[in-house]
């Protein structure tokens, strides 16, 4: 079953609103096996929503339209779609009283221009919108249906799980699309697909598709258009043998974080971390922090961007800064032990580079970056290059950072 996707609202086209809401929309309806094969988004403008509307229903008979719903001036989607079918708006008294009662539990009265929300297209279906003030709507003649969503997204979500799913579920006949994503880290694109090889032939009937961004590449693997069983069974298998050619680059699933899998691994060991950073500024750190509960485990970092604070508060010897540069393999090893140190932890993962877009030479151009980790004492170092701008190469260093900590401690624990 084929549908498309229609978000509405000027704000989107002038760019301050991102649309996630059609994200959202694909992939939760992928999973009951209803694909979502166009997506576009027009403003608040009622001519150019009915032609929207208009051509995809002529394209695929069902449409799902977000935005447009609430009860100001520019929203206009209800009207426009109830002009394309034909459908005169009728005053629903019951969904009045609800929106007054919903105020009144607000301690508000509730204001004259929200009764334009219950109006409702003669012959629509009201999908009641338990969490908001605008009732999504379903519309539907031979020409096929469409489907009125409020843009707020917590409102979308909840009424296309509880009202919209449901019915499309019924109609998608028990087929499904389903997806599993593989994180890795530390690898190109192109030299993660050259490690795979042949592996969509492998994997078939599945499609692999490459996602690449700052922090890594994601591998989604789908299955088309089948039952669950079956797509279970080969998305694990794919699974299994994507992993096994990515190796130590393979972190996770889904929206698994290399930081949380830093934390585990640190957990499940009974250790202690610090960060040193000094191109990161404090990166790292965040990463770290953003993961709830890290505090059992993460205790705190330097941001030892000066090369006096590097020596005053990390330790770093005067005579390695003079020699190799902060940019180096000694420092930056100085500077993961000087952290576990002063921070009396057993772990310190430590980073320096340079950023850009000025400071480089040919000796060490922008994207130099070296890191290091300090275990019980005993420091290893690796230096990469990063492509990018300078927001790119601080945020792929300091993914890079937390990749490194989490070899450190795989191989400790495989005993290498």
């Amino acid at each position: 079953m084929n549908v498309e996707v229609l978000t509405i609202g000027t704000e989107l086209l002038l760019g301050f609103t991102i649309d996630t809401n059609g994200a959202h929309i694909a992939r939760t309806l992928g999973e009951i096996g209803v694909q979502v094969v166009r997506r576009a988004s027009v403003g608040d403008r009622g001519q150019e929503i009915r032609d929207a509307v208009q051509e995809s229903l002529a394209r695929t008979g069902a449409v799902v339209t977000t935005g447009g719903l609430g009860p100001t001036r520019d929203d206009i989607t209800k009207r426009a779609v109830a002009d394309l079918y034909g459908a005169p708006l009728d005053f629903r008294e019951d969904i009045w009283q609800a929106l007054v009662e919903r105020f009144a539990r607000l301690g508000r009265v509730a204001p004259a221009v929200n009764r334009l929300q219950a109006e409702v297209p003669r012959g629509a279906t009201v999908l009641p919108n338990k969490w908001g003030t605008a009732p999504g709507l379903w519309l539907e003649d031979a020409r096929g249906f469409v489907v009125m969503l409020p843009g707020v997204p917590r409102e979308m979500r909840k009424l296309l799980e509880h009202e919209v799913v449901p019915r499309l579920r019924v109609r998608a006949g028990g087929r499904v699309i389903r997806s599993r994503i593989v994180r890795t880290s530390g690898i190109p694109e192109s030299l993660l697909a050259e490690r795979l090889g042949d592996i969509e032939e492998r994997v078939s009937p599945l499609t692999l598709a490459y996602l690449p961004g700052y922090d890594g590449v994601d591998l989604r693997l789908t299955a088309w258009d089948t039952d669950l069983r079956e797509a279970d069974r080969a998305l694990e298998a794919g699974v299994r043998l994507i992993n096994e050619r990515a190796g130590d680059h393979a972190y996770g699933e889904g929206d698994t974080d290399l930081a949380a899998v830093l934390l585990d691994q640190a957990r499940a060991r009974g250790l202690r971390i610090a960060v040193a950073e000094s191109c990161t500024g404090g990166l790292l750190g965040k990463r770290l922090t953003d993961t709830p509960g890290s505090s059992d485990v993460f205790v705190g970092g330097v941001i030892a961007y000066a090369n006096e604070v590097k020596t005053s508060l990390l330790d770093v010897e005067p005579v390695l800064l003079e020699r190799h540069g902060a940019v180096s393999a000694e420092v930056v090893c100085a500077m993961a032990l000087g952290v576990a140190k002063r921070l009396g932890v057993p772990f310190g993962i430590s980073v320096t580079g340079i950023a850009g877009p000025g400071g480089g030479t040919e000796a060490k151009p922008v994207g130099t970056i070296w890191l290091a980790t300090a275990l019980q004492g005993t420091t290893q170092a690796t230096h990469i290059m990063l492509p990018g701008s300078r927001e790119e190469i601080r945020l792929r260093a300091a993914q890079a950072g937390l990749l490194l900590g989490v070899r450190r401690l795989s191989a400790t624990s495989a005993g290498r």
